[in-house]
């Protein structure tokens, strides 16, 4: 059904040299030296094309419902300054507000306070996958991974609540689903495979099964570990009751044959949002790995059109992988 590892690497290639007005960074000392420069003022990340990114557009209706949020968090937080509870929400609420850095001074002012906490290590990596600093998020969730080994796992409430009003994700899911996300993103895909492995034995809730299963999928194809992909995939049907992840259950259903590309595409540019990202990614794979690097290039490159308020998404993030040739690619 799908090309072997091998092959999905020479496209990725090829993917990759017709990709000539945006080359990779070349590995030298020069091109060391901007990457561990400090950011402008006003820059919240660089991009792995070696863009600056500024704060993600917010529409006013969200910006005014974020401050509000902001406000109350700080006003527990004052009441409450070491409480666990209140530092976690005070460093949430700053990062939907779109500042990650923020978030991540926030985050480790509260870990100096909490050095045992798995949840403050679980929230600032994801914040250091949102600014793009791979290794920082990897030792965060392995920080975390190691903190709540051997204990009750926890449901984790939903800072934005879905329509249903129910979380469907848990302490443990999120540790394990991040740090398959860091190292796919860095292109360590064995490394993906075993924390994607360990994500579906603590993934109970539909949602949270059918986004394990998609990266798991996409990570064991690219490994040429094809039978164990159609197995993960067999599990997944059209008819589970997801809550969030509808993007991820169509996406999985598309390498299943039962989707087409067609169905899935979202609006591009501007009218791009956070689902559709996920699933022009999905779909950008897809391709690639049948065989069309030009068509997955194509939705690469649609994805970054997005870039002032989706360059946080984690099909953003993994589209700018594909073009820069991050890791094992």
């Amino acid at each position: 059904m799908f090309r072997s590892r091998t092959t999905a690497i020479a496209l990725t290639l090829v993917l990759l040299t017709a990709c000539a007005d945006t080359p990779p960074p070349e590995e030298d000392e020069e091109s060391a030296a901007v990457a561990d420069a400090p950011l402008p003022e006003g820059i919240e990340a660089r991009s792995f094309l070696d863009e600056h990114l500024p704060p993600p557009v917010l529409s006013e209706e969200a910006r005014a419902v974020y401050t509000v949020r902001l406000a109350e968090a700080e006003r527990a937080l004052e009441s409450t300054p070491q409480d666990v509870d209140s530092l976690i929400w005070l460093g949430r609420r700053i990062a939907y507000m779109g500042r990650y850095r923020d978030a991540i001074d926030a985050y480790t002012r509260a870990i100096a306070l909490h050095p045992n906490e798995a949840r403050l290590y679980r929230h600032r990596g994801h914040r250091y996958l949102s600014v793009r600093e791979l290794d920082n998020a990897i030792a965060d969730f392995r920080r975390a991974a190691s903190l709540t080994d051997g204990h009750p796992d926890q449901v984790e409430p939903d800072g934005l609540p879905n329509a249903a009003g129910i979380p469907t994700s848990t302490l443990q899911f999120n540790i394990w689903y991040h740090l398959g996300l860091a190292h796919y993103l860095a292109g360590d895909f064995e490394e993906a495979a075993e924390a994607y492995e360990t994500c579906a034995e603590v993934s109970v809730h539909p949602d949270s099964k059918v986004a394990t299963a998609y990266w798991r999928t996409m990570t064991l194809l690219r490994l040429g570990r094809d039978d164990e992909a159609e197995a993960i995939m067999a599990s997944i049907t059209p008819d589970m009751e997801v809550v969030e992840s509808g993007g991820y259950l169509d996406l999985v259903l598309l390498f299943k044959g039962e989707r087409t590309p067609e169905d899935l595409l979202g609006p591009p540019g501007e009218d791009a949002t956070l689902a559709g990202t996920t699933t022009t990614y999905g779909v950008g794979m897809w391709y690639l790995l049948n065989g069309d690097p030009e068509a997955a290039e194509r939705l690469f490159r649609r994805n970054l059109e997005g870039r002032e308020g989706q360059w946080a998404a984690f099909g953003y993030i993994a589209s700018e992988a594909e073009l820069a040739g991050v890791g094992n690619r």
